[in-house]
């Protein structure tokens, strides 16, 4: 009798493990697909070894001698193709039945996201314009914490926000890894200095703004050295106090980079103090069934899956 777990119910997680496989595929290993994807090799790794524990089958090999596909991973990487086609197609065929999409779409996002190369948002709401141009769409800038109560308890449908803890009510999809370095404005008097000629310990020394939001522990631990001068509510607020000269601290690199180009600012010591960010678009699990909701997170996936 065959090992193998049929995939009586095949579900949105198990969609996304297979364009994940898919991608990887294509581009011939988990290092290629690592810039298709938009995630970290760690975490295509951890989702393919999730698609093999759900289907009891090993589908490649990795290792010295590189990338290939077992026998069984060939077989699933056909049906995967089969899959996602008729997943496409059955997408288009709901789409059409329902060319007019009337109502609300309630969405909270945390600040200064808009400045992100890759714009997953804006076009996906473009998308939900084109589709139902009579959807109403109501933005509301919160805080990360509060837009997770917000889609809890049901005040809005979805959320944007960095994942500090994951929420066992709540369902994530990954959109950004988002990162962040250490900066001074052009009147500090490290501004000049080259990144050579200064050390860490001159740097810690530094007056430097806080942010007063929350943070996951990994992220807070990079604060710890530094000499707590001034803080923030959010990321704006910590470039007010970066531009007077007075303070370093922490931006997203794409938040900065205006200010950057403009010879404003600049990152001290990259190399050295850095971290990333993990940002997902969260919904409530229990949340009934809300046609542009639905398509409002297709027009996501469309947009973070590999062509």
């Amino acid at each position: 009798m065959s090992k193998t777990k049929i995939m009586g119910h095949i579900a949105g997680a198990d969609i996304r493990m297979l364009r994940i496989f898919k991608a990887v595929v294509t581009c011939g290993g988990f290092s290629a697909a690592e810039s298709e994807l938009n995630i970290s090799r760690a975490a295509i790794s951890i989702a393919i070894s999730d698609l093999e524990q759900r289907l009891s089958l090993k589908l490649c090999s990795r290792g010295r001698s590189g990338f290939s596909l077992t026998e069984e991973g060939e077989q699933v990487y056909m049906a995967t193709l089969q899959l996602l086609s008729s997943h496409q197609e059955f997408q288009r065929q709901i789409n059409s039945i329902h060319a007019e999409l009337k109502g609300d779409l309630d969405i909270g996002i945390t600040d200064c996201l808009v400045t992100l190369p890759r714009m997953f948002i804006t076009d996906s709401l473009k998308v939900l314009k084109s589709r139902g141009p009579e959807i109403n769409i109501n933005i509301e800038m919160i805080p990360a914490i509060d837009v997770i109560k917000a889609v809890l308890d049901g005040r809005i449908q979805t959320g944007v926000a960095p994942v500090l803890t994951k929420n066992p009510n709540l369902n994530y999809i990954h959109l950004y890894d988002e990162e962040s370095n250490l900066y001074c404005s052009r009147e500090h008097p490290f501004f000049d200095y080259p990144d050579q000629d200064l050390t860490p310990e001159q740097v810690y020394r530094c007056d430097m703004v806080f942010p007063s939001y929350q943070q996951s522990p990994e992220v807070r631990s990079h604060f710890q050295p530094f000499n707590k001068s001034a803080q923030a509510s959010d990321r704006e607020g910590i470039a007010f106090l970066i531009l007077t000269g007075c303070y370093i601290g922490y931006l997203p690199t794409h938040f900065a980079q205006k200010w950057v180009d403009k010879g404003m600012m600049r990152a001290l010591l990259p190399q050295e103090f850095n971290f990333v960010t993990p940002y997902a678009a969260v919904t409530r699990k229990d949340l009934a069934p809300n046609l542009i909701l639905s398509n409002f997170l297709d027009a996501l996936q469309s947009q973070m899956a590999p062509t």
